[in-house]
């Protein structure tokens, strides 16, 4: 692919709009002929970071959660998710697995380490009371020509 091409979704943290968002993105990244297991990836990566702008982004609140992905040479994609909530204060701590800032205990702690698994690489830049970006890049296999 010689040119990029790209796409951005705005919506409200409301979680209905969590599907949107893994959906759009998957039929976005289409594009790239992935296998299955590829297209899987992406919508598991993307539900949990915009699952965490919603649950932890904005808690108990509304805003806006952008979501953009960009097609690049090679094959490969690059997808943020942003939120402008309440930021991570520690995000070491946060992307350690089994850590959560939900008290409620129905939050596993898992998010960021899922998305590290799935994708090639996730970035995490967070602003205390500024909102946190979450980058994942990932690289798609070369598909056997018939």
């Amino acid at each position: 692919m010689k040119t990029e091409n790209s796409m951005k979704l705005e919506f409200i943290s409301r979680s209905a709009n969590e599907s949107f968002a893994r959906v759009s993105c998957a039929c976005f990244v289409s594009q790239l002929d992935p296998t299955l297991e590829e297209l899987s990836d992406v919508k598991t990566a993307v539900s949990e970071a915009v699952t965490n702008a919603i649950v932890h982004g904005y808690r108990d609140t509304l805003g806006k959660i952008t979501v953009t992905a960009k097609l690049c040479p090679k094959r490969r994609i690059i997808i943020t998710v942003k939120d402008v909530g309440v930021g991570i204060e520690n995000i070491d701590a946060a992307r350690e697995p089994f850590y959560t800032g939900d008290s409620s205990g129905e939050r596993s702690g898992m998010g960021f380490a899922i998305m590290e698994t799935l994708m090639d690489k996730v970035s995490v830049r967070s602003r205390p009371g500024k909102g946190t970006t979450v980058t994942m890049e990932k690289t798609f296999a070369a598909r056997a020509k018939i």
